[in-house]
């Protein structure tokens, strides 16, 4: 058995870090997947606390010491509400063995073999570190463009406004087989169970809102590649709404860990038997 544990939007919460890490140490899982939004809100570099080398990095070496050859792969993308800035600590992480950086690489593990992208469709939100066009370049309405917002890492005019999830998917996975492909995305497919957002009856001048905002290029990506399984997260309140936390797309198995309660959610599924996984509030 390939017994694997999925978490997504830890939002610096040092409860939910707290229980991860527990879990971790209770199971002994093989993997652990981590789909983004790990810093608490807007946290920034200078902050008189750093949160990643007491809580996240501190928490994952002490673990490393106390289980020995049974620490995990540690596979870990960003999300949306992490600055970009916090790659360079994970890389470094990556260097001591801590965690795998995942976001934009192809990475073995066993018979499998991992991607992580961390990108979203633009938001509303003002930070934009990992917010790209989707298919085009179209903006819904409420949401501030990929040119706009701020960001902790800058990047150049052309990258801003004309790159799209679209191309990076096609980049990423190039030719390669799928069959046993496992992508840690931070974004859910769009118009699916995953994806469904609070915002029923809501509009922007008069416009209303879809309630589905997940990545219509995430979507297409899995029914034309077809994937083994996709991990997600994003969404918190997606499960709440629609009563469900799987979901099948073509021949591919799709979760999402996202939770908008306080619990920390996990996802424990065996790679050989992704059928069988459960969903739990720890």
């Amino acid at each position: 058995m390939t017994t694997c544990l999925f978490v997504s939007d830890l939002h610096g919460k040092d409860e939910r870090f707290r229980r991860l890490f527990e879990e971790i140490g209770r199971a002994r899982p093989a993997a652990v997947f981590i789909g983004g939004d790990i810093m608490p809100h807007h946290y920034l570099p200078d902050a008189p606390e750093d949160f990643l080398e007491r809580r996240f990095l501190g928490g994952l070496a002490r673990l490393r010491d106390d289980l020995g050859s049974s620490f995990p792969t540690v596979f870990t993308i960003l999300g949306n509400d992490d600055g970009r800035w916090v790659e360079e600590p994970l890389l470094d992480a990556g260097e001591r063995g801590l965690l795998v950086y995942a976001h934009g690489r192809a990475v073995p593990f066993g018979r499998w073999t991992v991607y992580g992208y961390s990108f979203v469709p633009p938001t509303p939100f003002r930070l934009k570190d990992w917010e790209r066009y989707d298919v085009s370049r179209h903006l819904e309405p409420g949401c501030v463009s990929p040119e706009e917002g701020v960001r902790s890492v800058p990047v150049s005019e052309d990258e801003a406004r004309y790159s799209t999830i679209r191309e990076d998917l096609e980049t990423l996975a190039g030719s390669a087989d799928m069959e046993r492909a496992v992508f840690l995305f931070h974004a859910p497919p769009y118009d699916t169970v995953l994806d469904r957002a609070a915002l029923d009856g809501m509009e922007v001048d008069h416009v209303p809102l879809d309630v589905h905002i997940g990545s219509i290029a995430v979507r297409r990506f899995i029914e034309e590649r077809r994937p083994y399984l996709t991990l997600h997260g994003h969404v918190h309140e997606s499960a709440r709404l629609t009563g469900e936390w799987r979901a099948t797309v073509g021949r591919t198995t799709a979760f999402s860990a996202a939770h908008d309660g306080p619990e920390l959610c996990v996802v424990r599924f065996d790679l050989e038997d992704p059928a069988g996984a459960v969903r739990e509030l720890r």
